[in-house]
């Protein structure tokens, strides 16, 4: 029995797998800002799914966030209060077994690439398109971390051939400008319809005013699946991964998966590009599937 915990700001999820199927599911609220509620909270959640599946199982976690090769610590979270905290340590000494703790995204990745959209595919690259934008890489079944633990993260590379107007593109948290993740998160298009229209809109309203005739508004897709093209072209041309999936609110989009393929090709070194670009098949319950899928 494969145990998954993805631990998100606001939400804790659970789920207990046996192979691909679904035991048991639960859901309870983060302890923000309480780093030892937390630890708790993600033992209890662990106890709770193996009393209704009435198992001892492996034990996962994804995190917004990593843990640092150099100190095993917790770096780069969203999610303030574990950053500088020992974790894995916390949760083994709680749980009294191993645990392995991943990216969220790469969870999200691992999901997908093990009996998900890219089920199958040797080379996979998941990309999750929401608030923020970030990737996880998994390579014939593994995760690849790489040596500073930020393989896949994508979001906070410039985009690439920027235009006349992108440059220096917008401000980004991390104190960088024009960031791919300022255009391609939610809050991106948003700006950028705003910064061309004067109207605030959500991405589900811009996709609607396109459909029903809205010039502007489809201008805005259109702007946002060349930018989304060009950033897939670099990752193809430095990955060439077998499989493209998109997560995350804007991987709804459905009109992505047919134009951004049509688009990327003058940007990727070759002269054919086979790589598939898919929606994931477990949406919002990939990255708790992938953190289940951390154990063999």
């Amino acid at each position: 029995m494969r145990i998954g915990i993805d631990l998100g700001g606001t939400k804790i999820e659970g789920i207990a797998l046996d192979g691909s199927r679904e035991v048991a599911r639960r859901r309870v609220e983060t302890p923000r800002g309480d780093y030892a509620a937390t630890v708790e909270a993600v033992a209890a959640l662990v106890e709770a799914l193996e009393q209704r599946a009435d198992v001892r199982g492996s034990v996962g976690v994804g995190i917004p966030g990593t843990l640092s090769p150099a100190t095993g610590l917790v770096k780069n979270a969203n999610s303030v209060w574990l950053i500088g905290r020992p974790l894995l340590e916390d949760l083994q000494r709680r749980l009294k077994r191993d645990v392995r703790i991943a990216n969220d995204a790469n969870c999200f990745a691992m999901s997908e690439a093990a009996d998900g959209a890219a089920a199958g595919a040797a080379v996979v690259f998941g990309v999750i398109l929401g608030t923020g934008v970030g990737g996880g890489i998994v390579v014939r079944g593994a995760v690849l971390v790489g040596a500073n633990a930020v393989a896949g993260e994508w979001g906070h590379n410039p985009i690439p051939r920027p235009r006349d107007d992108e440059r220096p593109g917008p401000a980004c948290y991390c104190g960088r400008e024009g960031c791919i993740e300022t255009f391609l998160s939610g809050p991106g298009m948003v700006a950028d319809h705003e910064r061309r229209t004067g109207r605030r809109a959500s991405p589900p309203d811009i996709v609607a005013q396109a459909a029903h005739g809205d010039a502007e508004a489809a201008l805005t897709l259109t702007r946002y699946e060349d930018r989304l093209a060009r950033a897939l072209a670099a990752v193809i041309n430095l990955l060439d991964p077998d499989v493209i999936v998109l997560g995350g609110g804007m991987s709804s989009i459905d009109r992505l998966y047919d134009r951004v393929p049509r688009l990327w090709g003058p940007f990727v070194f070759s002269d054919t590009v086979t790589t598939r670009l898919v929606k994931a098949r477990h949406g919002a319950a990939s990255g708790v599937r992938g953190a289940a899928w951390l154990w063999p």
